[in-house]
């Protein structure tokens, strides 16, 4: 009986400790070298693709928080007043965790939610993979640049070259590790996305994708992004228009 007591005490201890209520986000922030004041802005895309502000607070004593609910996962940035980059991050009804740093402002930590730890997991992985071309692009510019300027077809034509080749190998492993992502971590926001853009190419595998959608955790399907997904997966099963009907099968004559 003690046991059961000191068990239920425990969960007691916990649930009030959380400081996120039913259906609720909190965003917590520590800003790093910011003066008391500085405005952090939320915002989202709105149905343009454009940015809109959701929300802004004020820095104090180097830290910020935002409280709010969301109805599903969705990608939103938090910038600092004055700054140019954008911290993007997945805001979903949790607390997530948000470390801003004056002079890295590129490099700020998003975690505390499992969507955004996945988030940081892959983009580290694509990083990794994107490598390759970074490495090219940082040490040909100032040959270029000269090559521009002198107008050196025959070095231009030959960086182009070689720029383009890397470019698609960075292209194929860039996708093949979308692909089994996607495959898995069928519980993760950012595999429902990857579907989405995968049906966005003309190329695309229309039976891969269906599969992999169909793998995906029933609470991805009802977001926006699964709803886009199988209704693209009907458009592009439809018959196109004008086509001629298919034929039935010839019956098997009886012997």
């Amino acid at each position: 009986m003690k046991k059961i007591i000191l068990l239920l005490s425990a969960a007691v201890v916990l649930i009030s400790c959380s400081k996120v209520g039913k259906d609720e986000y909190i965003i917590s922030g520590t800003a790093t070298g910011i003066e008391n004041g500085k405005t952090i802005i939320l915002e989202t895309q709105d149905a343009n693709m454009g940015l809109i502000a959701k929300d802004t607070v004020k820095v104090e004593n180097g830290k910020f928080e935002m409280k709010g609910t969301i109805t599903e996962p969705a990608f939103y940035t938090i910038q600092l007043e004055g700054a140019q980059v954008k911290i993007p991050f997945i805001l979903e009804n949790a607390e997530v965790t948000i470390a801003i740093n004056k002079d890295s402002i590129q490099k700020s930590k998003v975690s505390g939610t499992y969507n955004n730890d996945e988030y940081v997991a892959f983009n580290e992985e694509i990083t990794k993979v994107q490598k390759k071309l970074m490495d090219f692009q940082n040490k040909n510019m100032k040959a270029m640049e000269t090559a521009q300027q002198t107008k050196d077809t025959v070095v231009i034509n030959k960086l182009m070259q070689e720029f383009s080749k890397i470019q698609e190998e960075v292209g194929v492993a860039s996708k093949a590790k979308y692909v089994t992502y996607a495959e898995t971590h069928p519980k993760a926001f950012i595999s429902a996305l990857i579907i989405q853009g995968m049906l966005n190419d003309p190329t695309a595998d229309v039976a891969k994708s269906e599969k992999l959608y169909n793998s995906l955790e029933e609470s991805l399907k009802k977001t926006k992004p699964g709803i886009a997904i199988k209704a693209k997966l009907a458009e592009l099963k439809m018959p196109a228009v004008g086509a001629a009907p298919v034929a039935p099968a010839p019956a098997a004559e009886g012997k």
